[in-house]
């Protein structure tokens, strides 16, 4: 629908029309546990409509101006404008409604509408569990969808005051931004909550069901603010409570220090909702984060360090995002990156912080994922570009989110610690509640540094592209450096990316490390900080000292830049990288050597090698697992095909020799054993699956809880080893939400025609999945070692995706194009089909951009394909 895609010129010219007073939304959700769309496990969610009334106060600059306001609705019953009713047949159309004769000053807008109850985790979403057929409902408004649930002034700038009154079943909880009332009404069952303060569309929230709770506070020096933890009764059981308490009480105290502005909302809670998009999502004061975060099993500790980073992110976001807004989408970063900054860097210097190793994990994997985001047809600016909502929808990516953060680490590096966080003090007290640009932020932080930050801005925040950090270092015959120097490369930038490639100042630390005889460690003899710029910067003050065993530029990870290690340091490294006695070294080395993989630099083989060599002295549990899934890719799409098989086979040898060599029941052996399941081939490695799974073998040590159960029928379904019969019996073990999504993957993964066929049609022939399902059917269709079987699908894909994004919702459409791209299909002949289909097809920007990045993987895998053969 051509209306829901707002531009940016219709954004600035309604914000400078109007200023919006207040919402009063009025929901009758009283039908929200009955009727709805089936589901593969006989309970419904999604499908069904709600009364949604709207009266909304704003003021017109101009008299008898016209404007619209927004609403995605399947019926309007009624419009009033100022005492006057609207003809709705000629104004409602492409989700506005057109408002026409405003008056100079104060204006009142009524609507009346039906609105849908989605299972797309757009909007209202509503699910029913399995477990109880009770029905939960949650909102999700990030990036325009309020205007599904009410009319309202879709864009960032126009923030007022919201007042929700919802009806729902008696004995519910209703959870909104403000603190929840006491119900009232003759049956009990409407819940009048008080106006927020000034917050954005996007930000307002409402979770309705029989939802189980935890409540206590965060108090200090005079300050209560009440505290509550949701979650469905089903996950109750699982909910640690106490733990995710922990975690937000240490954010609560860093971040109101580091700050210097109180908590701005009147309560905090933290609402574990089902068949979410996305990690989490900031509503003031009420943040809905996904359940899976609830673990039913037993994770890693690097599970409840991402889940500990989720919950310090969105908790970041009561400042950044909430109390001060970006204007517009184009400062998207302002919310995102110093989030993610600012969570990291709470996990890493909190006093008692459990994760004080975070930014090992940080340089583990947020950075790979913004260095291969940046190395991609669509990279962009930190500060992007965004003409229209369509834009923004695909831009919670790499650049926005883990670019972003780095480069606010190394501008924390450049200016100072209490200088940066004395600006952003500065920032919080000025807009408070208020909207902002790139600009302010910066003018606040040269305030209070003393630098000019404006060449820093243009050559970091407003360009693309990656840059090489190389040493050239010279010495004599008995090993002393005689010249040293920072070479800087700034390569080109993929085919079709705006810009040019761009040399940037660099504060990074170079750090020397030589082995510890007494201990065998590789330790950091020394430490050199320094700004580098330009192609060549000398680096003096290491000329004359003796050469150590390696020499790792951007040690402690201070910048964003791929680094390369010169030729003595690579071959000590090795030998010897599981020997670093720190963990964010070896992380930085790890990451490297991957990075040379993926620009064939290294081929696969080699990799394979060096992370075999190493990764049995690996402590850090999530730099595992990264080199886990890394080794994974690698095999699966960077490997010459001619000796695949043989490279895999000897991958899962390893695997299955960690695991009975882990400690028992550490996180080492979980993680192992699951490595193991993903990777299992042989008719030995399959037998001890199905053993494990019915329990005639074990592994000391290893519990084989629901969640690693699940990860062996996985494989054996992906194998043929397991089939319906055998999928079902496992489900009617675990009837849940998790258990039906389990369930569906699997059967998605079975080796045959026919099931393909049926996962293809569930997905792409009908709309009738909700979102999570439809997730997992797609990743359980979508096998590495069953490439043959899937290629006829290449050409169904391409017949299919341009209607599947123009019928389906954002969310829905984005699974499916990104998730059933031919991938696995690494051949010209896959260029060539999606080089066609653009070409023919003509299809939208974001659509284009998706198309164009799954291209791009296809385009490197081949390469490095070439270089591995």
């Amino acid at each position: 629908m051509p209306g829901t895609n707002l531009t940016r010129e219709e954004a600035q010219q309604r914000a400078k029309l109007l200023t919006v007073d207040s919402y009063e939304i009025d929901l009758d959700l009283s039908g929200a546990q009955g009727g709805g769309t089936s589901r593969s496990n006989g309970a419904e969610s999604g499908g069904g409509t709600y009364r949604s009334v709207t009266t909304v106060r704003f003021e017109s600059a101009e008299a008898n101006a016209e404007t619209f306001i927004d609403l995605v609705a399947p019926a309007v019953h009624e419009v009033v404008l100022n005492g006057h009713s609207v003809d709705v047949a000629a104004a409602f159309r492409d989700s506005r409604i057109t408002l026409k004769h405003l008056r100079e000053g104060a204006n009142e807008l009524k609507v009346v509408a039906d609105c849908e109850y989605t299972n797309t985790g757009e909007g209202l979403h509503r699910f029913v569990d399995p477990v109880d057929q009770q029905a939960y409902l949650y909102t999700q408004f990030e990036v325009p969808d309020a205007r599904r649930v009410f009319a309202s002034f879709e864009q960032p700038d126009l923030k007022a005051t919201f007042q929700f009154t919802v009806k729902a079943p008696s004995g519910w909880t209703v959870v909104s931004n403000s603190p929840t009332p006491e119900p009232s009404g003759p049956g009990g069952d409407v819940w009048v909550f008080e106006p927020t303060p000034r917050i954005s569309t996007y930000i307002t929230a409402l979770i309705v069901g029989p939802y189980h709770s935890v409540h206590s506070s965060y108090e200090k020096d005079g300050q209560s603010v009440p505290l509550g933890i949701y979650c469905r009764p089903s996950l109750a059981e699982h909910l640690d409570a106490d733990a995710i308490f922990e975690v937000t009480r240490q954010g609560f105290d860093w971040f109101q220090e580091k700050f210097d502005y109180a908590y701005p909302f009147a309560k905090y809670d933290q609402l574990f909702v089902p068949e979410f998009n996305a990690g989490a999502m900031e509503n003031a004061g009420a943040v809905t984060i996904r359940d899976q975060y609830v673990f039913r099993s037993k994770v890693t500790d690097a599970a409840y360090e991402t889940r500990a980073e989720t919950i310090l992110h969105e908790l970041a976001h009561m400042w950044f995002g909430d109390l001060v807004t970006m204007e517009w989408w184009n400062d998207l970063w302002l919310n995102e990156s110093f989030a993610t900054y600012t969570s990291i860097a709470c996990q890493a210097y909190a006093p008692g912080s459990r994760w004080p190793h975070s930014w090992t994990t940080f340089a583990n994997s947020m950075k790979t994922w913004a260095y291969r985001q940046d190395q991609l047809p669509s990279t962009h600016p930190i500060m992007a570009d965004i003409r229209d909502l369509d834009d923004v929808l695909v831009n919670f990516d790499g650049i926005t989110y883990a670019k972003g953060a780095s480069v606010l680490k190394q501008l924390v590096a450049y200016v100072g610690m209490d200088e940066f966080f004395n600006g952003v003090q500065a920032y919080f007290k000025r807009h408070a509640f208020g909207n902002t640009r790139l600009s302010d932020l910066l003018g606040a932080l040269e305030e209070t540094s003393g630098r000019d930050l404006k060449t820093w801005s243009k050559k970091w925040l407003e360009t693309a592209g990656i840059n090489v950090l190389r040493p050239v270092v010279d010495v004599d015959s008995a090993g002393v450096i005689t010249s040293f120097a920072v070479k800087q490369d700034a390569p080109e930038l993929p085919a079709g990316a705006q810009g040019e490639p761009t040399l940037r100042p660099h504060r990074i630390a170079i750090g020397l490390y030589d082995l510890d005889a007494a201990t065998g460690k590789l330790v950091r003899t020394d430490r050199v900080e320094l700004d580098v710029d330009g192609e060549l910067t000398a680096v003096e003050a290491l000329v004359g000292r003796a050469r150590p065993a390696v020499i790792l530029l951007n040690d402690d990870d201070l910048s964003y830049a791929k680094v390369r290690l010169d030729a003595d340091s690579l071959a000590f490294v090795t030998e010897h990288l599981g020997d670093f006695e720190a963990s964010l070294p070896r992380a930085l080395c790890w990451a490297s050597a991957w990075d040379m993989t993926r620009d064939a630099e290294l081929p696969t083989r080699d990799y394979l090698s060096l992370v075999l060599s190493g990764i049995g002295k690996e402590s850090d549990i999530g730099v595992v697992q990264s080199l886990h899934r890394q080794v994974k890719l690698a095999l699966d799409l960077y490997a010459a095909p001619a000796h695949r098989e043989e490279l895999l086979a000897r991958w899962t040898a390893a695997t299955l020799e960690q695991l009975r060599a882990a400690a028992p029941g550490s996180d080492h052996q979980l993680a192992w054993a699951r490595a193991f399941a993903a990777t299992a081939r042989s008719e030995s490695d399959l037998a001890l699956l199905e053993a494990l799974l019915d329990g005639s073998d074990s592994v000391a040590g290893l519990a084989v809880d629901t969640e690693l159960r699940w990860a062996f029928v996985a494989r054996l379904a992906a194998t043929g080893r397991l089939d319906e019969d055998g999928i079902a019996a496992e489900f009617e073990r675990d009837r849940t939400a998790a258990g039906e999504r389990h369930a569906a993957a699997a059967r998605a993964a079975r080796p045959t025609a026919a099931a393909k066929a049926e996962a293809w049609a569930s997905v792409v022939e009908s709309d009738k999945l909700p979102n999570a399902v439809q997730e997992a059917v797609i990743s359980g269709f979508v096998q590495t070692d069953q490439r043959e079987l899937l290629a006829s699908y290449t050409q169904k894909y391409f017949d299919a995706v341009k209607g599947v994004w123009e019928s389906r919702s954002h969310e829905m459409a984005q699974q499916i194009v990104v998730g059933l791209y031919p991938a696995l299909q690494v051949s010209s002949g896959t260029l060539d089909a999606t080089d066609g289909w653009l070409k023919a097809s003509e299809p939208p920007a974001a659509l284009r951009r998706l198309i164009t990045e799954s291209r791009a993987g296809v385009e490197r895998a081949l390469r490095a394909r070439a270089a591995d053969a």
